[in-house]
Parts: structure tokens; C-alpha cells; sequence
């Protein structure tokens, strides 16, 4: 068997070329900002202290080949698990800079601090002033818009979604059924020249917030039975299966657990017999199962986790089940 093609310890079989590359890159650095000495700009800057270069790889005995690999100049890691070809130009810190910029354009008040993680490429969460805040019950639940933006070295457009933030339970969700929260932005070689353009974009997004406020109003108004909830979402156990038994048994504990502390949180009554709950408790307790409390691989940070939850399946249908199951 030949020797594996490499680049800076990047390594594959000759006989199946790289497509996706792993290793060290899928390292995710996490950082939380909210310095008031520094601007947004200073620190998604600071966030990201590192350029990547585009690196030919080679095979057996440096033979050349056609695909090329992304790396941190810093630790020369690998920065994404995807090939490229020598035509393709990796975007800038400074063109997520630009991103970052437009987004404190399109919310009154501005941006109160941003959040950010590097997997794949940048991702930052911009929170705007709290001044956007929108009750659903009472004064302790309440939600406050995120714009998520996500600039992965994958060959594809930029995305940017707008989220909600729920500071009952610290979730980040992004309500599906709500048409255009989500852009893609096609980058060039120098983003920041299309600054105007993505003032305009981002603007349009955040125009969507009421949108939402009201989508998360009218799930508080529906309610559901949380039991065949959970079913419809989960499916029931084989009864033949006891490791199967005990997780299914384990993660409804949990997602009723996170019901009760919930409600007694937001002054809410207390949880009835028929555990009937209204759809947006129903809906965050099991996103927020999947952001807080199952099972990851490595020791994901906060932020890393409410990312993985927002692609979640599941998560996805009980948005859909809050409506079809409705009372």
C-alpha cells in the first residue's frame, strides 16, 4: 500500500482522494465577548486572531495533486474538512468583520456583544440591545432577537438566520415555520465593497423579529399533551430493547423535569395530572433537552452546543407538533 497524501498532517488514502479532510481542525475555539473598551469589530478581530492559507496537498513520493486544504497560519491546523480547488479563495476575518458591521446597522440600538466559535470556519451570534426584548408570559419569559451568522469554508454563500433567545431557560431556536429570517450572501474577494448591499440584507432579516414575536405568542396560546408529545417526536421504545427502555424512560424524566423547573420560573401553575402545557413550553423543553442536556461528543462550550441544537430533527418537529397536536 503507497504512502497517504499529506499536507501538514493532513493524511487520506491514495486510492480514495480527499474530498473531506479531519483531524486537529475540528477543534472548536469558543469565545464570549462583551468588553466595553473594545468595539464589535475590535472583538470578532480578537475573537479570530489567525489567517488561513490555501495549501496544495500532495500525494505519494509529494506527487502533486489537484485539491488543496485550508489551514490556521498560527498552529497550522487543519481549518476545514472540505478539498478545494486552486481557484477557490478562502474569505477573510475582516470580510466576517464586515458581516458583523451590517448586522449593528439593521437593529435600532445597535449590538450589545457578539459570541463566537471556529469550526469549519467562523460562526458568531450577535445579540442586539436589549431594547428588542418581547413578553410571552408574565415578566420572566420573554424572548430577544439573535442574528446567527455563519461564514464556513465550504465553498458555499455566507448564511445568516435570524434566532430567539429565550431567558427563561438561556435557548437559542430558530422557528422554521417563519418565512424569511434566513440569507444567504454570496461572497467575492473583498466583502466589505458590498457593504451597502448587506446593510440591506440584514435589515430585511431583522424586519422579521415582530414575525417571530408573534409566532412564539401564538405557540403560548396552544397547548398540547406533553406525554403523546414526546411520543410523536421520539416514537416508543422496543420492549425487547432495556438500553433502549432506559433512554427513552431517562429523556422524558428529563424533558418533564425541565417543564416543572421551568414553570415554577416563570410563575407559571403547577403542572396537572394530564400534563397538559401550553406549546411553547412544550416546544423549548425539548429544545432545550437537546441545547443543555443530552449527551455530546468532546466538551462542547455553550455556544457550540445551542449551534448543534439549532439543526436538530427533532427540534424541527415539535415546532411542526405544536400545531398539528394542538388542543
Amino acid at each position: 500500500m503507497g504512502s497517504p497524501i499529506t499536507a501538514h498532517g493532513f493524511q487520506t488514502d491514495e486510492d480514495n482522494p480527499p474530498r473531506h479532510v479531519g483531524g486537529e481542525g475540528r477543534r472548536l475555539d469558543y469565545h464570549k465577548t462583551e468588553d466595553k473598551d473594545m468595539t464589535i469589530a475590535e472583538q470578532v478581530k480578537n475573537a479570530f486572531p489567525f489567517a488561513i492559507n490555501k495549501l496544495p496537498l500532495s500525494g505519494p513520493d509529494n506527487m502533486p495533486t489537484p485539491y488543496y486544504g485550508l489551514f490556521r497560519d498560527d498552529t497550522g491546523e487543519v481549518a476545514s474538512d472540505t478539498t478545494f480547488s486552486r481557484h477557490y479563495e478562502p474569505h477573510t476575518t475582516d470580510d466576517v468583520v464586515a458581516l458583523v458591521e451590517a448586522a449593528q446597522e439593521a437593529f435600532d440600538g445597535g449590538i450589545g456583544r457578539v459570541s463566537t466559535t471556529f469550526h469549519n470556519g467562523h460562526r458568531v451570534v450577535v445579540a442586539p440591545s436589549r431594547e428588542h426584548r418581547r413578553a410571552i408570559y408574565g415578566t420572566r419569559d420573554n424572548i430577544f432577537p439573535r442574528l446567527n451568522i455563519s461564514a464556513a469554508y465550504d465553498g458555499r454563500a455566507f448564511k445568516v438566520s435570524l434566532c430567539t433567545y429565550r431567558d427563561a431557560c438561556r435557548n437559542l431556536m430558530m422557528l422554521r415555520r417563519v418565512s424569511g429570517i434566513t440569507e444567504s450572501i454570496r461572497h467575492g474577494s473583498n466583502l466589505r465593497s458590498e457593504m451597502a448591499d448587506l446593510i440591506e440584507t440584514f435589515g430585511g432579516i431583522a424586519a422579521r423579529w415582530q414575525d417571530l414575536g408573534n409566532a412564539a405568542a401564538e405557540m403560548e396560546r396552544r397547548s398540547v399533551r406533553l406525554a403523546g408529545f414526546l411520543d410523536r417526536i421520539y416514537g416508543t421504545p422496543d420492549e425487547r430493547s432495556r438500553a433502549g427502555i432506559t433512554r427513552h424512560r431517562n429523556r422524558t424524566e428529563a424533558i418533564i423535569r425541565r417543564v416543572i423547573r421551568e414553570r415554577m420560573q416563570t410563575g407559571r401553575p403547577d403542572l396537572n395530572d394530564e400534563l397538559v402545557v401550553t406549546g411553547w413550553e412544550a416546544y423549548n423543553a425539548v429544545q432545550g433537552y437537546h441545547q443543555h442536556d443530552a449527551t455530546r461528543r468532546g466538551n462542547p462550550s455553550d455556544i457550540e452546543r445551542a449551534l448543534l441544537a439549532l439543526d436538530n430533527q427533532q427540534v424541527a418537529r415539535a415546532e411542526n407538533l405544536v400545531y398539528e397536536m394542538a388542543l
